[in-house]
């Protein structure tokens, strides 16, 4: 196992005693383990461990969960909550007073959310209702392992990816390097001709000219950024092909390491005297920017 995307989606079907349901889990990224919960009245008692199920089997994302039941066979079906209902007629009568229009009729309060609901579970007993949770976190189990599948599947594309990503932040370290390697005599040669020209035709003696483009050589000098960018170019890699059970969630390692990345690319721009390499920096930055895109949709 590689790596795991925060995005994907699942579902399950199951029954007990009648009772039918459907479970739809789906995620997103996150930067924890955000888990929202909708199931339907008198279902409140499964939340706590459908958390802990989520908790098992991931680390970060954010999470839509939701039940839908079909009223069990031999329930007494639909019932009107008095109290919903009595706050609705009491608001009805307030508007209709205030505004002078025709009192709210019967089918509209009824039809409100929350005054007719399903009691599909109140007559269970405590025994019967242990068993029916049971059965349905069974089925939640396995929306989510179907769930951690499909990230694995989306976690094994953006590890392609990311992977051909690095391969071109090598490239262009190693073209850097070549570029950099150049800059001296490149910083030799211009100088040289910037003081010809200011001293109509006269040159600095070679020892003093070689003394100034030393202390340019120095401010350009970016092997430290290069050597940088390579270890980073292998502490990626390693990331991407680590096993996630070992090694636990590799997307904030990977967008830390991204930033990393930018921060030396940045640096190398800043020191460039030579065209060439600032457009090595540039493709750099582009690429690193890219990169650092994917791994924010790493678990």
């Amino acid at each position: 196992m590689t790596l795991s995307s925060m995005t994907g989606f699942a579902e399950s079907a199951g029954s007990h005693d009648g009772l039918h349901w459907r479970w739809e889990a789906k995620s997103v990224n996150g930067r924890g383990l955000d888990l929202r919960l909708r199931t339907p009245p008198g279902f409140d008692g499964l939340e706590a461990p459908a958390r802990r199920l989520a908790a098992e089997r991931f680390q970060r994302g954010s999470f839509q969960i939701a039940l839908t039941v079909e009223p069990q066979e031999g329930a007494r079906g639909l019932t009107v909550d008095a109290a919903a209902l009595a706050s609705a007629v009491k608001i009805a009568r307030e508007i209709a007073a205030e505004t002078g229009l025709a009192p709210a009729r019967v089918d509209g309060l009824l039809a409100l959310k929350g005054v007719i609901v399903q009691d599909e579970g109140a007559a269970l007993d405590e025994k019967a209702r242990a068993l029916r949770d049971a059965a349905l976190l069974e089925s939640l189990a396995l929306a989510l392992d179907k769930l951690a599948r499909a990230r694995a599947h989306e976690g094994a594309k953006l590890a392609a990816l990311m992977t051909a990503q690095v391969a071109e932040v090598e490239r262009l370290t190693a073209e850097a390097g070549g570029l950099a390697a150049a800059q001296p005599e490149a910083l030799r040669a211009r100088l040289a001709a910037q003081v010809k020209e200011l001293l109509d035709g006269q040159s600095l003696p070679p020892e003093r000219l070689a003394q100034e483009v030393a202390l340019l050589a120095v401010k350009a000098d970016v092997r430290e950024e290069l050597d940088r960018l390579a270890a980073h170019v292998q502490d990626a890699r390693a990331l991407i092909a680590q096993d996630g059970r070992s090694g636990g969630a590799a997307g904030r390692k990977l967008d830390f390491l991204a930033q990393e990345f930018n921060r030396e690319a940045n640096t190398l721009c800043a020191k460039s005297a030579d065209i060439a390499l600032t457009r090595t920096g540039l493709a750099l930055k582009a690429v690193i920017d890219q990169f650092r895109e994917q791994s924010q949709n790493v678990e």
